[in-house]
């Protein structure tokens, strides 16, 4: 894998997932993950960053539901602390927003949203 350079990482970022693939930078040096994309490590200041495809397994930190007058349009944004280290904000879909739950073992993927951006977005293990 390439150093990343600094003004690319969120535009490498959105082009990984236009492919399909959730990757994360990891610092070289100290081996650990970042999330969201950014220039630099934040504990050392470290910029010899590479991109490494996630494992894509994470758990449920916190969850919320989203209510909307539809009930039927009603969704969650959950906390997922990935394996790999860190946190990140997405949902879970594959089931009722009401049943993820704190703890839950999920799994990524990556989806194109009705605006047509990719994003990632968890289903239960």
């Amino acid at each position: 894998m390439t150093a990343v350079p600094p003004v690319q990482a969120e535009k490498e970022y959105a082009e990984f997932l236009a492919k399909g693939r959730f990757m994360l930078l990891r610092d070289r040096r100290s081996g650990r993950y970042l999330f969201f994309p950014r220039v630099a490590e934040p504990m050392s200041g470290s910029v010899d960053l590479e991109w490494v495809p996630a494992g894509g397994g994470g758990v449920v930190y916190s969850t919320s539901v989203m209510r909307e007058r539809n009930p039927a349009d009603e969704y969650n944004v959950a906390l997922i602390d990935l394996d790999e280290g860190p946190r990140m904000m997405s949902r879970v879909d594959g089931i009722a927003p009401q049943a993820v739950r704190i703890g839950m073992r999920v799994r990524a993927s990556v989806i194109i949203s009705v605006d047509g951006e990719s994003l990632v977005v968890f289903h239960p293990e």
